[in-house]
């Protein structure tokens, strides 16, 4: 038993539980208290020692929130605190907040907040609320250097206030707002080398502990997430050089939770202020949860709320059992 419940531990992170029960109690296993959410896993009876092994995991039903908000200021008179806590999360990550400290007195009872400001005001920036402290925060993107993670203030990567890094006991979670490449593909080059810093970076995480990333990746990955995908082939953020990024990320150990789980979904999270484009749903899925590919099986849902407004993006969520 002690071998499966490490390779339980694993895959998971967590702590195991294990519980033997006589066989004539078995039946009285699953009126034990037990958290909301878990998992148990019954090996057969032994002839040695007459009892079944039983190995509870204590997982807890954890909600996530991303969203792009465009200007949280502006947001801010659109209902996003109404919408903040009708979404009820436990942990919501913003992109593009375009403000700098003190411009905003924002806070929701029970919440935690921590912010990543871009020098340049009314651009970029980051920030998440959590009803979760975490052990440590790190601002910015980290730079592999010798297999550690070094924050660098003045790397070319943390001027912008583009990521966010919480540590738990058992995963990391990162909210990341990708650049964008531009009219003219004119910041294509500097977004293939911000692709492959962040993949290296969050592969360093990866080796620790469980990675739940999020945000506005500024890129659809296939066809299926845009309304027109032959028109725009080689318009930013559906570029070869873009797509392919994403797709090698994804095979060196990632998931897209939300592709995942609705392999034939049309959904999109982003639409054009321009030309109708959401009464017209003429839209692009740009806005992800990744995670690592050994909790997908630990991922209840992910959707995307196209129905609230607010931005020029939706939110998109994530439930998860840790």
């Amino acid at each position: 038993p002690r071998q499966y419940s490490s390779k339980l531990d694993n895959a998971l992170g967590l702590a195991s539980v294990d519980c033997r029960l006589p066989q004539s109690e078995l039946g009285i296993a699953c009126r034990l208290p037990l958290p909301p959410v878990c998992t148990a896993i019954v090996f057969p009876r032994s002839a040695a020692v007459g009892y079944n092994t039983i190995i509870v995991k204590h997982l807890f039903n954890m909600k996530f929130i991303s969203w792009n908000v465009n200007g949280l200021r502006a947001c801010v008179g659109k209902n996003f605190k109404e919408t903040f806590t009708s979404l009820n999360a436990d942990f919501f990550c913003l992109q593009e907040t375009k403000m700098q400290a003190g411009q905003l007195d924002l806070e929701f009872d029970g919440y935690h907040s921590y912010w990543n400001y871009a020098e340049k005001k009314g651009y970029s920036g980051t920030a998440i609320f959590t009803r979760h402290e975490p052990l440590t925060v790190y601002y910015g993107l980290g730079s592999v250097v010798d297999g550690d993670i070094v924050y660098d203030e003045a790397s070319v990567h943390n001027h912008e206030g583009r990521v966010i890094t919480l540590e738990y006991e058992t995963f990391y979670l990162i909210t990341v707002y990708t650049p964008n490449s531009q009219d003219g593909l004119r910041r294509l080059d500097y977004r293939m080398e911000w692709e492959d810093a962040f993949r290296s970076y969050i592969k360093a995480l990866d080796s620790r502990k469980a990675v739940i990333f999020c945000g506005d990746l500024n890129v659809a990955h296939n066809e299926i997430d845009l309304k027109n995908p032959k028109t725009n082939r080689m318009n930013a953020g559906f570029t070869d050089q873009e797509r392919e990024k994403f797709s090698v990320l994804l095979s060196e150990g990632f998931a897209d939770t939300f592709r995942t789980l609705h392999p034939d979904d049309i959904l999109y999270s982003w639409w054009s202020y321009r030309f109708k484009a959401r009464e017209k749903n003429t839209g692009w899925r740009i806005d992800y949860f990744v995670c690592s590919q050994r909790i997908m099986p630990l991922v209840e849902s992910a959707s995307i709320h196209t129905a609230i407004h607010g931005s020029d993006h939706c939110p998109v969520e994530l439930v998860i059992n840790l």
